[in-house]
This record gives structure tokens, sequence and C-alpha cells, in this order.
């Protein structure tokens, strides 16, 4: 007595974790599926690039520098004659024959070409934006974008989410049906037994061994059937997770822990603020907004300056005289484009209208079809609990039909109706009970009540 006393404490103090370890298994699937799932890296593929647009943008405002070279050479072209024999060398002869020396020699005159031979030019260019509206505001559109991707991200995570729950439930309604197809087909099989003592014995009938026959082949086609449907349901939740599709699932999952969680979201009221479809169409227009503002700006000049630290020659020369160093700024002001700016302006308000307008009526339909998930929900319920009832009646008449067939007050007739009614009724309730799970589901995707961890 006391080593059972022991045991039974043990097992009330384990039911809470082992409680909480069924509904993990379901998380622990659908985190999964959140890490696995092909389509998901795909989306957060495009989120970092979303992040690196935004660091692109943010580094617009550092200063750049490049090395800039040109390399030229010609021959021809126009030339500059410089007459310097002609102007000076009557002064150096009058200057020589005054000062009876060879100090001053004869010039020639000289012919300069515009175009330089073998000529480089070589510089470091630093630049830097001093005045520019357009960099702070593409940097906010940016992270507005990383913001909408994001949201994107957690919008399929959350269809995602559903997907899997759905898929996981419709795997263990398809399991269950198995069970009960099976603990059908032994009740037949024990029918038959029964029919064939009883013919052997000189009480029974060949007539009712024939059709044991047959109900047996029958529940093993529906059990073939059952076995089927659970593959299938096996190979679409393995694929949402990106696994093989022969992969063991588990199927420890305490359903009625979930169904006390799906009479909250029965009592609550629908909720859409949370949906990230929502926060997305408001990150479009606050964009939008930043795009007005931005085309208004037109009329600010931009501002900046650059630095270069260079050499320049013919014949690849480098000295004192080719090396030079030159700071500017560079000044932009627009006077007159068709019109173009304001025209730009218009669309961006057009834009915003569209998004606004978009917004409302997206949020509408949400509306409509999150009270009718709360509506699905709330008759799977209903549903839910008229099964039961009709399963505790099918069980109690096919206690009562099994005891007063073997009595010989009923017939087998009556024995295997109420044998299909049962196998009916727990058919039933076990739909109606993953219905709930469901509809509760595809409630909580309506209103993005399921915590996303990152």
């Amino acid at each position: 007595m006391k080593t059972l006393f022991i045991i039974t404490c043990c097992l009330v103090l384990l039911i809470p974790f082992l409680s909480r370890a069924q509904i993990s298994t379901l998380d622990a699937y659908i985190e999964e599926g959140r890490h696995n799932n092909l389509v998901l890296k795909q989306k957060n593929i495009s989120l970092d690039n979303a992040m690196l647009a935004l660091q692109t943008a943010k580094s617009m405002y550092q200063p750049s520098v490049a090395l800039q070279a040109t390399y030229s050479t010609a021959s021809g072209g126009r030339n500059i004659l410089l007459p310097l024999g002609d102007l000076m060398n009557p002064v150096y002869t009058t200057l020589n024959q005054l000062t009876n020396s060879q100090n001053f020699p004869q010039l020639q005159n000289e012919s300069i070409n515009f175009l330089p031979k073998n000529y480089y030019d070589a510089r470091i260019r630093t630049t830097v934006p001093i005045i520019n509206t357009d960099i702070g505001y593409n940097k906010r559109i940016n992270e507005q974008q990383v913001h909408l991707q994001e949201f994107e991200v957690q919008t399929y995570e959350r269809e995602l989410v559903k997907n899997i729950k759905s898929a996981y439930f419709n795997f263990l309604n398809a399991h269950q049906a198995v069970k009960i197809y099976e603990s059908a087909l032994k009740l037949a099989e024990e029918s038959k037994r029964v029919n064939e003592r009883l013919l052997a014995n000189g009480k029974g009938l060949p007539a009712y061994v024939l059709r044991a026959n047959s109900e047996i082949e029958q529940v093993r086609s529906q059990v073939t059937q059952a076995e089927q449907q659970q593959i299938n349901a096996r190979l679409y939740f393995n694929a949402l997770l990106n696994r093989k599709g022969e992969t063991f699932i588990d199927t420890l999952y305490n359903a009625d822990a979930a169904l006390e969680k799906a009479t909250v979201l029965l009592q609550a009221d629908p909720d859409i603020q949370s949906r990230e479809e929502l926060k997305s169409l408001q990150q479009v227009i606050a964009i939008n907004e930043n795009v007005i503002k931005m085309n208004k700006k037109f009329s600010i000049p931009k501002i900046s300056g650059f630095l270069d630290l260079g050499s320049q020659a013919e014949q690849m020369r480098f000295n004192d005289q080719s090396r030079y160093l030159m700071v500017g700024l560079q000044f932009d002001l627009p006077i007159y484009t068709g019109n173009r700016n304001r025209i730009k302006i218009k669309q961006s308000q057009l834009e915003l209208a569209d998004a606004s307008l978009n917004r409302a009526h997206v949020q509408q339909q949400l509306e409509v079809s999150s009270r009718i998930a709360k509506n699905n929900l709330i008759a799977a319920w209903q549903n839910y609990h008229s099964s039961l009832k009709q399963l505790e009646a099918a069980a109690s008449y096919q206690r009562l039909i099994e005891k007063g067939y073997k009595v010989g007050s009923n017939t087998y007739i009556e024995t295997i109706d109420a044998r299909n009614q049962l196998t009916t009724a727990q058919l039933s309730t076990l739909i109606n009970k993953y219905n709930v799970l469901l509809a509760a589901a595809e409630l909580e995707r309506e209103t993005a009540t399921y915590p996303l961890k990152k």
C-alpha cells in the first residue's frame, strides 16, 4: 500500500509536466517548420536584401573616395603659333652689339599643338554631401521597407503556423480513424466467431456467417482507405517541415488541453489590429507620405564638396610641378524641368490615396473573415458536443443489442446496425473534435494571436 501511494503521488505530480510536454509537441513542429520551410527561407533572403539596401542608404552620408586617371596622346590638330624669334631676335641682336657679347642667343619661332602628347591626369577624389535632402528621405524609406519586409515574413509565418496545425490535426484525425476502423474490424471478427460457434452448436444460421464475412471485408476496405489518408496526411505535413515524406510524426498530443484553449477564443471578440497585413499597408502609406515629402523638396539645392589630390603632366613626368591639390564645391539647383517634379508629386499623392483606400478595403475584409472564423468555431464546438451525446447513446445502444443478441432477444442484423452506429458516432466525434481545433487554428490566424518567437 505504501508503494502504491508513492507511485500515485508521483503520477499526480507528473501530470502537469506531461500535459505541457504533450502541448509542446505541436509547438516543436511549428518551430521546426519555421526553421526549415523553403518558402520562409526565401522570404528571409528578401528581408536580408532589404537590410542591405538600408545599409547602402545610410552609407550615403559618408564621404566617398575614388581613384580617377586618364591618359591621352594625339598628333595633328590645331596649333598656336608663337613668333618669339620675330619679336625678340632684333632686341637680342642690339643687346649683343651694345654689350659686345653673345649673351643673348637667337630664338626660334614656336608652334604649340592644342592636343597634348603622352599626357596623363591621375587624382584621388574625395566627395562628401553637404546639403542633399534626398539622402535623408531615402534612408527613412529604406527603414520602412525593412519593416515592410519583416511584416511580410511574419505574415507568411502565421500562414505557415496555421497550415502546420491543420496538417497535424488532419494527420491525428486520420491516425485515430485507422484505430477506430481497426476496432470495428475486431468487433466484426468477434461477431463472426460467435456466429460460427452458434452454427456449430445448431443455434445459428449460415446466412449470419456469410453476412459476418461480408462485414469483415467491408471494414477491411475502410481500414485500407483510412491508412491511405493517413499516409497522404503524413506526406503533406512533412513537406511543410521540409522533411522526407516517411518521417515519423509524434502523435503524443493533448487534444483536450487544446480544446480548453479553444474556449478562450470563443469568449473573446475577434480583434484584427495585430494582423501584419494591416501593419504592412500602414507602412506602404507611410512610405508614400515620405515620397511626397521628398518630391516636394526638389527646389532645395544640392551642395557637395570635393577634394582632389593628383598629378598631371606630359611624358609621364612626376615632380613638384606635376602634383596639384584642388578643393571645390558643387552646386545643383533645378530651374526648369518641364514640370516633371510637380507631376511626380501628383503621382505620389495618387499612390498615397490608393494605398489608404486599399488599407480600408483590406481591413473590412479581415473583419468579415474574422467574424466568419468565430462563427465557424462556435458551430464546430456545438457539433462536437452533440456528437459526444450521440456517441454515448450509440455506445449504450450497442452494448444493449450485443447482450440481447447473446440471449436471443435481438437479431444479428440489429447487432450490425448497432455496431455501424457506434463506428459512425466514433468517427463523427473524432472529426468534430478536430474540426474544433481546425476552426480554432483558423480564428487564431485571423486574429494573429499565435506568439511568433524571434
